[in-house]
């Protein structure tokens, strides 16, 4: 079998969606030509262009949505095996049988908010993994309290367990477009950690006393707690109570009206209360230099029974904002005190300053539609950011805010002892200490940070651990663990989110279905084309003026393109062609019609073709707002077309496997690579790092 060395795949693994011949069968070899087959690279001759290895698993056919999804998270080397019946059986128990409750000895040793405190969670619709609630109210001082409540993860996580472990080498929970693969087990991600309206839950809760009129903090308390969410609210919903609009709560359904308005009165006090105190918040980070950036950001959206049903579009809400702004005053004041406990080895995320050539497509881009950019410091390019803002079209902001998201350095988790401490500081957040603190269920960082601070907790009361601290070497081969493991989660999501995009147009005609026509905005110059983005699927891509046979595109009167003979000429702010028609001249920040098809490939996976059939917007202005609609369809169609084509596939009855096939296919049960997919993971494992961290430093 010979293979063509693929570039840029950091692993001994590589995939290649080779031909697998066999000379006895030649149905077989048309059942399996386009196969995607993991193999192992055993040596690779000097002398030879391609190396020797064996195959080890065969994913399935190329193209089909199992084996991409498998063949993204094989090349991102991830590999998620179900937890284990060891594992599972260091689990609580939660049943109809035998339901979990509240231990009598932890109540004693907790603060109880369950009557004192109004909680409630806010999150997007559908959430299960509630990891953090939120609590205002007026104190008889005349202060208020601010408190956010997160899942007491560390209480079932033992460290040093088989789940610590086995969370610990997952890192991080991998959001993938239609699924999801959780860093803890069901039974805690899902319920016992999970921050559920009325239900008795642990928490480990920071609580601030603010000066009612400054909203300067007086004093603040942190601590293991127990708590009862009162309300479990989505965005829409809370926006809508803020609003002043008429919204049905769940939790007031079967209430009388008196009641009922009572309460409606206090949660929305409540949220009100929330929004002031983050509007203070913001206004003090923005005064420091934060940073408002913007992605290609869409969220998964679950139905009832968990299954990713849309990719829906990040909406400007303004509880957003707020609960986002609690959580980072969480993060911060929680990364000073375990700081102040740990000099040398407490688990802060910093965030360096991007350099300063990076910025030079934004500056340029900006310059081109009149608007200055200054990079000098956040401060600054914030403060520019606000400035650019086109009332025409609300567009030009959002992409120069992309672009400087793409200028930023990468945020790193790392330990306080490697670093000196003017390099704590977070650039986007306009921080001097920051850390992860408010998602244990579905990060290890945060895990770390909660025993951290349990520690910290335990020396302010004078109690004796009896494990020794982990050193700064220990903390510091942990963060560069996770922070790999990071890139990994964030670059299989983006292939995902590719994939469906790929999916969702492969089956359908450009030519016919309105579904591949959009409207696209030019936000870069390039020597024979330019790069659009398309809002309405969240989709960036080129778009070329001249191809390889050297023909142009050249628009009409009336918008309409096609190609002709003739030369393109690139300018800083445009690119013009010239043909038989004239000239036709392509601006930064134009509006121009594009066709949307899949161009599929044998060796690699299937990417997305961008054509330009008008120089003119495909909408009217008015329209041009981003819509959600094809996000929403995009994961629906493609795992409804794939449920229909496994249907027929298991009618058409298939012939059982051949021998020769059978020689190649794997079953479901653990495989060969994973077994040697564990091996080399163990034999790559620091020995030190085999030994847990001490809850002391986690």
């Amino acid at each position: 079998m010979g293979l063509s060395p693929r570039v840029g795949i950091p692993s001994a693994s590589w995939l290649y969606p080779g031909t697998i011949v066999f000379p006895k069968s030649a149905s077989v070899l048309s059942r399996l030509i386009l196969c995607r087959v993991v193999v192992r690279v055993d040596s690779w001759e000097s002398t030879s262009l391609y190396p020797n290895g064996h195959s080890v698993r065969v994913l399935g056919r190329a193209g089909e949505l199992e084996t991409e999804v498998q063949t993204v998270l094989i090349e991102n080397c991830i590999h998620v095996l179900p937890f284990s019946d060891a594992q599972l059986r260091e689990m609580p128990v939660n049943s109809p049988e035998k339901p979990w409750s509240v231990d009598p000895s932890e109540v004693a040793q907790r603060r109880d908010l369950r009557e004192s405190h109004l909680v409630f969670s806010i999150d997007p619709r559908g959430c299960e993994d509630v990891d953090d609630t939120l609590s205002v109210r007026s104190l008889a001082n005349g202060r208020l309290e601010l408190g956010v409540h997160i899942a007491d993860v560390t209480h079932f996580v033992k460290e040093g367990s088989l789940t610590d472990l086995e969370a610990r080498l997952r890192a991080t929970t991998y959001y993938l477009a239609d699924r999801r693969y959780d860093m803890l087990p069901a039974v805690l991600s899902a319920d016992l950690c999970s921050l559920l309206q009325g239900v008795d839950r642990y928490a480990m809760s920071v609580l601030w006393e603010l000066d009612a009129q400054s909203l300067e903090v007086q004093e603040v308390w942190y601590g293991r707690t127990l708590i009862r969410s009162s309300y479990q609210l989505h965005y829409e919903l809370a926006q809508a109570l803020l609003n002043g609009e008429q919204a049905e709560v769940p939790e007031l359904t079967n209430l009388g009206l008196k009641e009922k308005d009572a309460k409606l009165a206090q949660l929305t006090q409540a949220l009100e209360m929330l929004t002031h105190i983050a509007r203070h918040l913001r206004a003090k980070r923005d005064r420091g230099g934060a940073l408002e950036l913007e992605g290609v950001e869409v969220r998964a959206q679950l139905d009832e029974e968990r299954n990713i049903t849309a990719l829906v579009p990040r909406q400007p809400l303004e509880v957003h904002e707020t609960v986002a702004e609690c959580m980072i005053y969480a993060n911060h004041w929680v990364a000073r005190k375990i700081q102040e406990a740990f000099p040398n080895q407490a688990l802060l995320r910093r965030h360096p300053p991007p350099r300063e050539e990076l910025f030079s497509q934004l500056v340029d881009t900006a310059k081109a539609r009149g608007f200055t950019i200054c990079t000098r410091t956040n401060k600054t390019l914030a403060n520019s950011l606000d400035r650019a803002v086109d009332p025409q079209d609300p567009l030009v902001n959002r992409l120069l805010r992309m672009m400087a998201t793409v200028a930023m350095s990468q945020a790193l988790y790392f330990s306080t002892g490697t670093q000196p401490q003017d390099q704590y500081y977070h650039y986007g957040l306009a921080l001097d200490y920051y850390t992860h603190f408010t998602s244990p269920i579905r990060r290890y960082a945060d895990i770390m940070v909660h025993r951290l601070l349990t520690a910290a907790l335990d020396i302010e009361r004078g109690v004796v651990s009896s494990k020794a601290l982990a050193s700064n070497k220990e903390v510091e081969e942990m963060a560069e663990h996770i922070n790999s493991k990071n890139r990994a989660a964030q670059k299989a999501q983006l292939l995902s989110t590719t994939l469906f995009q790929c999916l969702f147009f492969k089956e359908r005609d450009p030519q016919t279905d309105q579904c591949c026509v959009a409207d696209a905005v030019i936000y870069s110059i390039r020597d024979n084309g330019v790069l659009v983005f398309i809002p309405e699927y969240g989709v960036k891509g080129a778009v070329y003026l001249k191809n390889k046979e050297g023909l142009v595109v050249a628009a009409g009167q009336d918008g309409s393109c096609e190609w002709q003979s003739g030369t393109v000429r690139k300018y800083p702010d445009h690119i013009t062609t010239t043909s038989s028609c004239g000239t036709s001249t392509f601006r930064l920040f134009d509006h121009i019609t594009v066709r949307i098809s899949v161009h599929s490939s044998t060796c690699h996976g299937d990417c997305l073709n961008l054509e330009v059939i008008s120089n003119k917007p495909h909408r009217s202005a008015a329209s041009q707002q981003p819509s959600s609609r094809g996000h929403r369809q995009l994961v629906q169609e493609v795992v409804r077309q794939n449920e229909e084509a496994l249907a027929l596939e298991k009618t058409a009855q298939r012939p059982k496997l051949s021998k020769e096939e059978r020689e190649f296919r794997q079953s479901r049960t653990p495989s060969l690579y994973s077994v040697l997919e564990e091996i080399r993971e163990l034999a790559l494992m620091d020995l030190e790092m085999v030994s847990p961290l001490s809850a002391s430093t986690a």
